[in-house]
C-alpha cells in the first residue's frame, strides 16, 4: 500500500514526509506546524485551531487525532465553528486519524489534521 503524507504514527511520535515529530502537530498538505499548543492539554477549543481557520485555502475536512488512547476531547463549540465555515470534522484516536487524513489527501480533498501524539 502506498504511503501518504503521514508515514507512520506510534505513541509520542508521528513521521510526516520522513521527518519525525515528538510534539503535537497540525498538518497541512504543504506544511507541518510543530509543537501545537492548546490552552488545556486534553481539550480543544476554537482558539486552539486558529491555524486551521486562518489557512488559505480553507480545508474541506479537519481530522483531529485525539491521542493514542483517545483522551483529548473537542469542545462542542469547535464542531459549531467548523460547521459554520463548511469544514467537515472527523475525530478519532490518532492511530486511526492519521490513516483517515492520508485517505482524504489521496482523494484530492483539502484536508488538515491536528494530532495529539501521546495519551
Amino acid at each position: 500500500m502506498a504511503k501518504g503524507l503521514i508515514d507512520s504514527y506510534d505513541f509520542g511520535v508521528i513521521v510526516v514526509k520522513g521527518k519525525r515529530y515528538t510534539s503535537d502537530v497540525i498538518v497541512f498538505p504543504e506544511k507541518v506546524i510543530d509543537n501545537w499548543w492548546r490552552k488545556e492539554g486534553h481539550r480543544i477549543y476554537v482558539e486552539d485551531l486558529k491555524e486551521i481557520f486562518s489557512h488559505s485555502p480553507s480545508p474541506e475536512v479537519l481530522v483531529i487525532g485525539t491521542g493514542y488512547y483517545g483522551l483529548v476531547k473537542a469542545m462542542p463549540e469547535v464542531e459549531k465553528a467548523l460547521e459554520t465555515r463548511g469544514i467537515e470534522l472527523i475525530i478519532q484516536p490518532t492511530r486511526e486519524a492519521y490513516k483517515t487524513f492520508n485517505t482524504f489527501l489521496k482523494s484530492d480533498r483539502l484536508v488538515a489534521g491536528a494530532f495529539h501524539l501521546t495519551c
